[in-house]
């Protein structure tokens, strides 16, 4: 399993320090939690319009970090009652972790939405693996493809 100093260090954030992850690392797992609870419920209704709807959200998030409703939400309800760091503006490889998991939930609504059942349940299942490797094993696939890119010097 990964350390919560390396998962947030791949998140792009370097000034890792054990007073910063203890904060930023169940800031930056609160989104991954409630998207896995999405997931879930999109699983079960299989429906169209849900998994567009989550995919604009993760594109937002990707495309304007500064205006991301989950991390506002987490600063609003948990960083600024509880003193803690306050999670700001998402680096490359967050942004680029929102973008592909957008970019899956596209596919299976446009799957859905075209009848091809089988492979919406293919990508489900990829998309479902992949939130589970995140928030049980703290390995991000979008950082780390993000990082295997953009080399491991990259300024995140």
């Amino acid at each position: 399993m990964i350390t919560k100093e390396s998962f947030v260090r791949n998140q792009g954030f370097q000034d890792v320090t054990l007073q910063t992850c203890t904060s930023r690392y169940p800031a930056l797992m609160w989104q991954p939690r409630v998207m896995g609870v999405l997931v879930l419920i999109g699983l079960v209704v299989q429906s169209a319009p849900y998994f567009l709807a989550l995919s604009m959200l993760l594109w937002w998030n990707a495309l304007l970090p500064r205006l991301n409703p989950f991390d506002a939400l987490h600063n609003r309800l948990v960083a600024r009652p509880k003193g803690l760091l306050q999670l700001g503006s998402a680096p490359g490889p967050r942004r680029f972790s929102q973008g592909m998991a957008g970019t899956f939930m596209l596919a299976i609504g446009l799957s859905l939405l075209f009848g091809r059942d089988t492979l919406a349940w293919v990508l489900e299942a990829l998309l479902a693996v992949a939130l589970v490797a995140l928030v049980f094993g703290r390995f991000c696939l979008g950082s780390h493809i993000f990082l295997l890119l953009t080399g491991p010097h990259h300024k995140r």
